[in-house]
């Protein structure tokens, strides 16, 4: 995989997803890549080809391969916050999950990551359908069981 290529690629899709959501009020569609594409060039992981079941990235902590589930949110709004994280499917393999916040230039303002045990838990907890049957959970849901591992500082 041509790395710099893709990531090339990545910031021109970017600025037609701003410009798309400016004249649509839609966004594009390439929320999950863009945020793949961040959490990759911000934490300096390896992105995994297309279509890899249960994970996005890798990255070696301590000799060990940790794989790295990623999700994307956009806000168009920066005094919005909320909605929901993309499905979890905990059939898959996957270490952690790390959730991008994308700002209205779809570049990374915050990146959560909450560990598989974590995420288990939430997603098996009685009570939703959204939750459990789907594996979906809310953005302020998955922030109270992860950690804040990067904050851009300045823009």
């Amino acid at each position: 995989m041509e790395t710099d290529e893709v990531y090339q690629i990545l910031r021109d899709a970017k600025v037609l997803a701003k410009r798309y959501y400016h004249l649509t009020k839609k966004p594009l569609g390439v929320t999950g890549e863009v945020a793949e594409y961040e959490a990759a060039r911000i934490l300096d992981l390896k992105l995994e080809f297309a279509r890899q079941a249960g994970y996005d990235a890798t990255e070696v902590k301590d000799g060990s391969t940790i794989k790295i589930q990623i999700k994307g949110r956009y806000f168009s709004n920066p005094r919005m916050r909320g909605g929901r994280v993309g499905t979890i499917d905990l059939k898959q393999s996957f270490d952690t999950v790390l959730l991008v916040l994308l700002d209205a230039d779809y570049d990374a303002f915050q990146i959560f990551e909450a560990a598989r045990p974590a995420v288990v838990a939430l997603l098996t907890r009685p009570g939703s359908k959204a939750r459990n049957e789907r594996g979906s959970v809310g953005i302020s849901q998955f922030k109270a069981i992860s950690t804040l591992r990067w904050e851009r500082t300045g823009k």
